[in-house]
């Protein structure tokens, strides 16, 4: 997971109505010092980055993951020998003395509610701690309960207290099938990693990691699926976020950009504006009749990229069906009443941790979107009017599949986040973000 803000400024180029221009004119108003930094990080070659392949990985480099210093194969398959579930070990791993583990319920309330507390607290921020993931119960139910999930999957360390046994580490998984080049592979999801910011040093984090991996092999399931803002050994896809904004007056108020050079708050306002409706014929909110028709749509859309989730109509139903405050889908139906094009995006707000005029950054994530009748970003200039239509303050887009296409056009600018794809337990070329059809929560 990573946290990501504008590079640069709230205007992508100095020229109204144009684009963020290609990396090379980032420097632009910078000093000569950050222009150096600027093409140091385009090169890969900074010193952070170094330090991350060169550091060691002493949990990493016990488990069935690529060195960071090997050579991408040509071959794929899994890295460990084949095991069959009754293989694994019965009893979960040991935890220091003073915790336990538990298996948290979602759905009752009060756990619901202290899985919020310790996201909400703990969970990314990103790298100058301004911002901190917001995620609600409703999104958290959304996102832990598709079809088939498992709720011992959903795994939780307490303090052992017989009063007060605190809810300090959290991890999560839930099934997936995935493709990854042509190898159909059934695997787990895993996300919100979370230990509590006073535990770090316990070493908490590769014992929930290692207790998740023995409950999904259990359940016959060997290979996993992650991401992360940080480099460990090895990613086998770097992606980067665009963002575009939406109310730039309180994206550059809160520091989440800035006021480019020669721009005035005026001018940086006009040229993000967007039309109050859609602009092309035929939009509508996505409903349940539609799931069948936008799932074809969908799963035949996503065998073009590399690695790409293979979703049933029921998982499509559950992933893709609008709940307010957590997930919005629009088709476009022709004339004849067939539906010929779909965008979504979801709702994942952020704290703003310091500002006094406001604590919420509201934040569209563009999800899955399929153009069969105009351009790409047509269709996405449309999922940006919806979204400012329910009040966000800015959409956020990876470099994934064939998003590249209308970030330019959009007027989308570079963030300062990368993301780190991960498999676990499988070797494979590595995959350009073009190539990568998948997005996780």
């Amino acid at each position: 997971k990573k946290k990501s803000k504008a590079k640069s400024s709230a205007a992508p180029s100095t020229k109204e109505g144009e684009g963020e221009q290609e990396e090379k004119e980032d420097g632009d108003g910078l000093s000569s010092q950050e222009q150096l930094l600027s093409i140091l990080r385009r090169s890969r070659i900074c010193e952070e980055s170094r330090r991350h392949v060169e550091r060691p990985h002493p949990f990493w480099d016990t488990q069935p993951v690529p060195a960071m210093e090997a050579e991408y194969g040509q071959d794929s398959g899994p890295i460990d020998d084949i095991k069959k579930p009754d293989e694994v070990r019965d009893e979960p791993y040991p935890l220091p003395d003073q915790f336990e583990w538990c298996t948290c319920n979602i759905d009752d309330d009060a756990e619901a509610k202290e899985i919020y507390a310790l996201l909400s607290e703990n969970y990314v921020e990103d790298d100058d701690s301004m911002f901190r993931f917001d995620y609600s119960v409703h999104f958290l139910r959304w996102a832990l309960k598709p079809p088939e999930y498992l709720r011992q999957w959903h795994l939780g360390v307490r303090v052992k207290s017989k009063t007060n046994a605190k809810l300090v580490g959290f991890i999560t998984g839930i099934p997936a099938s995935v493709q990854v080049y042509e190898r159909s592979i059934k695997m787990v999801e895993i996300n919100f990693l979370c230990v509590h910011k006073k535990l770090r040093s316990k070493r908490l984090a590769p014992v929930l990691i290692k207790e998740i991996t023995r409950r999904v092999n259990k359940e016959n399931v060997w290979q996993a699926v992650y991401t992360a803002g940080v480099v460990l050994p090895r990613p086998i896809s770097e992606c980067r976020y665009y963002h575009r904004s939406l109310n730039p007056k309180k994206l550059i108020d809160v520091g989440f950009s800035h006021l480019g050079p020669r721009m005035t708050m005026a001018r940086t306002i006009k040229l993000y504006k967007v039309p109050d409706v859609p602009q092309l014929s035929g939009m509508r909110e996505m409903e349940p009749k539609d799931v069948q028709r936008v799932a074809e749509m969908v799963t035949g859309y996503l065998k073009k990229f590399s690695l790409h989730p293979e979703f049933t109509p029921d998982e499509i139903g559950h992933w893709m069906l609008p709940r307010e405050g957590v997930i919005y889908s629009y088709v476009r139906e022709s004339p004849a009443g067939e539906v010929t094009d779909v965008c979504s995006f979801y709702s994942l707000p952020s704290t703003i941790l310091g500002s006094d005029k406001y604590n919420l950054l509201k934040a569209a994530y563009s999800y899955w979107n399929v153009a069969t009748t105009v351009p790409l970003h047509e269709l996405m200039y449309d999922a940006l009017i919806y979204a400012k239509q329910r009040d966000f303050d800015v959409f956020n887009a990876l470099n994934v599949m064939e998003n590249e296409s209308f970030l330019k056009e959009l007027k989308f600018g570079i963030g300062d986040g990368f993301l780190q794809y991960y498999l676990y337990n499988w070797k494979c070329p590595k995959i350009e973000p073009c190539g990568m059809g998948l997005v996780l929560l």
